[in-house]
């Protein structure tokens, strides 16, 4: 079976590639919790990036280390359907794919935490 969507060039391709990365964003953002946080987060943190950064090298970390969060999140997200999509049962291997997606957003909010936390220190000394 062919793949109807390869035979897509050029500003039609793009067109529709925007079309489904519009539609996963919606998607994650009502039906996953943790993405609608994270979302929120990051509205609630951007005004803040002109307050704290003292040069555009700062606001680019902070500002990347949100977008970061975000990016792990929605492919964790992804592993996530995949994973229920083939079974609801439990399974060595499913609960591996589930625990090492969700580890990789834990280091991406560790990650943004630091630079965070490193920010607002250089600011109040």
């Amino acid at each position: 079976m062919s793949n109807p969507h390869k035979g897509r060039t050029g500003l039609d391709r793009i067109i529709h590639a925007a079309g489904y990365s519009w539609a996963g964003l919606k998607a994650a953002y009502t039906g996953e919790s943790a993405f609608r946080q994270e979302t929120w987060l990051c509205i609630i943190a951007t005004p803040l990036t002109y307050w704290l950064a003292q040069t555009w090298e700062q606001a680019v970390l902070l500002m990347g280390s949100l977008l970061l969060v975000l990016i792990v999140e929605l492919l964790n997200s992804a592993v996530e359907a995949v994973v229920d999509r083939v079974s609801f049962e439990t399974h060595e291997l499913s609960k591996r794919a589930k625990d090492i997606a969700s580890a990789a957003v834990l280091m991406a909010l560790l990650l943004a935490a630091g630079v965070w936390s490193a920010a607002i220190w250089q600011y109040l000394r």
